[in-house]
């Protein structure tokens, strides 16, 4: 049985696959609000520990198809050891068909595009981003480490290795003086790059962050007021209107965090969406109860 270093955080969709860390912690783990691994300092681990993980799993699920490579930083790997761990669990596991890894944009450019063929060649298929936002602006307030060139570029460079990205972006992200910059920004980003999935969550902060989330904030200038549901539906509505990706697009705002929860295809179901979104906004349809949201 493998025993994990705690706290474990995964995507929800990987919720029923196997998990296997191969690093632990996030190595930028810089972005202001985000609590995920704030008690782990990161490191890689090593390769014999990753190989005896795999082991011990193969022997609880040798049926096992699809993994999920943890925690938060494992395209952080240099590449001949992302290749070494696709290559034994791709021996292990005869049924595998997707290995899936959180990315950040840095980590995504610093592979070359032969890299990036390789481990797409190994079944590494699927890489969640966090692109928070398409508006610099508010980038560089919430301490991301990127800009809107480098995650459009990060992005294209995946898609060119065949592997798909599942782009997430935060509603409320900036605060009611800044949620049109916020939200215009990102719809032309995501009409750019297309992502295969985007997904939206809600911003929320832990209470320890919350102080230091509003000085990085407001160090460029303004304050951050929070938005309430009614607004950020506002911001989902103005997001959903705007885009129009070049590519077919796999949208969700079904997150715990969210008030509202969506699903469906852009551009094809923006119709049906903006009406669903309508209807909340009048009262018709019910928000998602605060005390069954998290992050």
């Amino acid at each position: 049985m493998i025993l994990y270093d705690m706290p474990l955080y995964r995507p929800p969709s990987e919720g029923a696959n196997l998990i296997i860390q191969a690093t632990h912690g996030c190595s930028f783990n810089q972005c202001s609000f985000c609590s995920m691994y704030k008690s782990k300092q990161y490191r890689a681990r090593p390769m014999d520990e990753i190989f005896a993980d795999i082991a011990d799993a193969a022997q609880d699920w040798p049926q096992a198809h699809r993994v999920f490579l943890a925690d938060g930083d494992a395209m952080g790997l240099p590449a001949e050891d992302l290749e070494a761990i696709l290559v034994r669990l791709a021996a292990t596991f005869p049924n595998l068909q997707r290995v899936s890894a959180y990315a950040t944009p840095v980590n995504l450019l610093r592979k070359s595009p032969e890299e990036l063929d390789r481990l797409r060649a190994l079944r590494l298929n699927l890489v969640y981003v966090g692109v928070e936002s398409g508006s610099g602006e508010i980038l560089r307030r919430i301490t991301k480490g990127a800009s809107p060139a480098s995650i459009e570029k990060a992005l294209a460079k995946a898609r060119s290795a065949d592997i798909k990205v599942s782009a997430t972006v935060i509603l409320g992200l900036g605060g009611r003086d800044l949620w049109r910059e916020h939200i215009e920004g990102t719809a032309g980003l995501i009409n750019k790059t297309a992502p295969t999935y985007l997904s939206t969550l809600q911003l929320g902060l832990e209470e320890a962050l919350e102080p230091g989330f509003m000085r990085r904030f407001e160090r460029l200038g303004g304050a951050f007021e929070w938005q309430d549901d009614l607004a950020t539906l506002e911001e989902l509505n103005h997001l959903v209107a705007g885009l129009d990706p070049v590519r077919p697009v796999i949208f969700r705002s079904n997150h715990a965090s969210n008030a509202l929860a969506l699903a469906g295809n852009l551009p094809r179901d923006k119709p049906r969406l903006l009406a669903e979104i309508a209807s909340a906004l009048s009262g018709e349809t019910a928000l998602r109860p605060h005390y069954i949201r998290g992050l």
